[in-house]
């Protein structure tokens, strides 16, 4: 069973849940960058939830199954149809061999993850299939997808089979998705304020107690300066009571920097192992 790429969209890399174990080597964890949002859409489609997938950002690809398939998205609606018709996020989804699947805009946020029973088996590098760019190392050849990739698709559980016949297929468009969904309730909605929990870091102390309520209290926006490895926040500017540089030390996936402009940066799948100047 496999997958083939007529169009790789804008950003499209294959993801799991991360290589865990090698920092204390300098290499990053990676994976998904909403891990709750792939480990809903592999469970969705009865797979276990550190499957890999597709992290599709902005412009989602172009893919033709060519074989029957079960599929489900989550995270950003990103315009997914087949034959013209609106795919629905949060559900399981059925298509039949040859079907063509195609994104268009993105309507709010950036990124969408796509789940198919078996999940897309390239390679394990270290233990894990995530596309670490940087190194190109893991996904499909270290890199984002191209045009005229072919992704091999693995073995369906049980739990995939069964889904599958439990979906009507609609005539001759060739897919159906099943009539209930996951609860998007808990998930903050598209274009609202989103509040994000945080802990004092080690080196809190050092910053002024005007920067300290600031970044507690002060709204912050995500800049356009942001990509796997961190995303820049523009806000209050956020400053120590000394001049003095940091030594570096252990940084993961939230941790929160603040270089000397004063704008912090959330370090985030692809962020390296060390750093310092952190809140």
């Amino acid at each position: 069973m496999s997958i083939s790429v007529i169009k790789p969209g804008l950003f499209t890399t294959v993801q799991d849940l991360g290589r865990f174990g090698y920092q204390k080597t300098g290499l990053v964890v990676s994976g998904a960058l909403d891990a709750l949002a792939l480990r809903t859409a592999n469970i969705l489609v009865g797979n276990p939830e550190n499957l890999a997938g597709l992290e599709c950002t902005l412009r989602g690809p172009t893919l033709r199954f060519e074989a029957d398939a079960l599929l489900a998205l989550t995270g950003a609606h990103l315009a997914v149809a087949i034959g013209g018709r609106p795919v629905p996020l949060g559900r399981p989804v059925a298509v039949r061999a040859g079907t063509v699947l195609t994104f268009g805009a993105p309507n709010t946020s950036g990124r969408a993850w796509l789940a198919v029973a078996g999940g897309v088996a390239v390679p394990p590098v270290l233990g894990s299939r995530a596309t670490y760019l940087r190194a190109g190392l893991g996904g499909l050849a270290g890199r984002a997808l191209q045009a005229g990739d072919v992704l091999p698709v693995g073995e369906w559980a049980p739990a995939s089979q069964a889904l599958f016949k439990g979906i009507r297929l609609a005539g001759a468009a060739g897919w159906g998705a099943a009539g209930w969904h996951v609860d998007n309730s808990p998930l903050a909605r598209p274009g609202a304020p989103l509040v994000v929990r945080a802990l004092p870091g080690p080196e809190y102390a050092q910053f002024t107690p005007a920067s300290q309520r600031a970044f507690w209290e002060e709204p912050f926006v995500v800049t356009t300066e942001a990509d796997r490895m961190g995303a820049r926040l523009s806000g209050p500017v956020l400053a120590r009571l000394t001049a003095a540089e940091l030594l570096s030390s252990a940084v993961a996936f939230g941790t929160v920097q603040v270089p000397a402009g004063g704008q912090p940066i959330v370090l985030l799948a692809d962020c390296q192992t060390t750093g310092a100047t952190r809140g």
